[in-house]
C-alpha cells in the first residue's frame, strides 16, 4: 500500500507502519510532503490507498469523493512549539503576554504553509500587530521545515507543530505556545477512492488510531486523537 502524508506526521507514520508490518499487516509505503502539495496531488487524481493530512482537509478531500466516504479517523493531535537557533537568547514565551513582546521583539519570524500557520496569522490579526510583523514574516516553502530556518538564522523565532521541530539540529525548543494562544491541529487518515484494496488501508488505519499507538505518539511529541 501507499500513504501520502504531510511533514508533521512524517517520523510518526514511519514508526507506526513498522509496527504494523510486524504485527502481519501490509506493508505500507509512506510519502511525506508539504500538506498543501499532497492534498494536490490527491485532487489530480493520483492513486493513493491512505492519505494522513489535518483532519478539516481530510473533509474536504471526503466530500470532493477522492476518499472513501466513512473512512476518516482521527490519529493523533499535534501541538505548536517555538524554536530559536542553539545558542541564541531565550525570551520567555510562558504566557500570552510574554510571547506577544518576544514575537514583537524578533527581527524576523518563520510559520508553516499548514494549518497552524494560518491560525498563527490569525492570532497576530487578533493581537493587532500584523501590520507592525510583515516585513518580519517569512513562511517557510511548502515541505521545508520551519526549524531550519531558524537552524539557519534566516528568522529569530519559529512557529511549527512540535513533531517537526524536536528532530532537528541547530535550534533550542523554548516549548509549547500557552494554553490561552494553543494552536492544535488534529491530523486524521482516509482511504483513497481508488484505494486497491480498501479493506486493508481500512486496517492499517484502525492500527494507526489504536490505543496502542499511544507511547509511539507520545514520544514523537504528539497525543492521540
Amino acid at each position: 500500500m501507499n500513504c501520502i502524508s504531510s511533514m508533521a506526521t512524517r517520523q510518526l507514520l514511519a514508526e507506526l507502519v513498522a509496527d504494523f508490518a510486524r504485527q502481519g499487516g501490509a506493508a505500507v509505503q509512506v510519502e511525506s510532503v508539504g500538506g498543501v502539495d499532497a492534498a494536490k496531488r490527491v485532487r489530480a487524481g493520483e492513486a493513493f490507498d491512505l492519505v494522513v493530512l489535518a483532519s478539516d482537509v481530510i473533509d474536504k478531500l471526503v466530500a470532493e469523493g477522492h476518499l472513501l466516504a466513512g473512512s476518516r479517523m482521527d490519529l493523533v493531535c499535534s501541538e505548536v512549539a517555538i524554536a530559536v537557533p542553539a545558542g541564541a537568547s531565550k525570551p520567555a514565551v510562558d504566557t500570552e503576554a510574554a510571547l506577544k513582546a518576544a514575537v514583537l521583539a524578533a527581527p524576523g519570524i518563520s510559520y508553516s504553509t499548514g494549518p497552524s500557520g494560518t491560525a498563527l496569522l490569525q492570532l497576530f490579526e487578533r493581537w493587532g500587530i500584523t501590520g507592525l510583523l510583515q516585513d518580519r514574516l517569512l513562511q517557510a516553502p511548502a515541505g521545508v521545515p520551519v526549524g531550519s530556518l531558524v537552524a539557519r538564522g534566516e528568522v529569530a523565532l519559529g512557529f511549527q507543530q512540535l513533531s517537526e521541530l524536536i528532530h532537528l539540529p541547530g535550534i533550542e525548543i523554548l516549548g509549547l505556545m500557552p494554553a490561552p494562544v494553543q494552536i492544535m491541529t488534529v491530523f486524521s487518515g482516509g482511504v483513497g477512492a481508488k484505494a486497491a484494496d480498501p479493506a486493508a488501508a481500512r486496517e492499517a488505519l484502525r492500527f494507526m488510531g489504536s490505543a496502542e499507538t499511544a507511547e509511539a505518539k507520545r514520544r514523537q511529541g504528539m497525543a492521540p486523537a
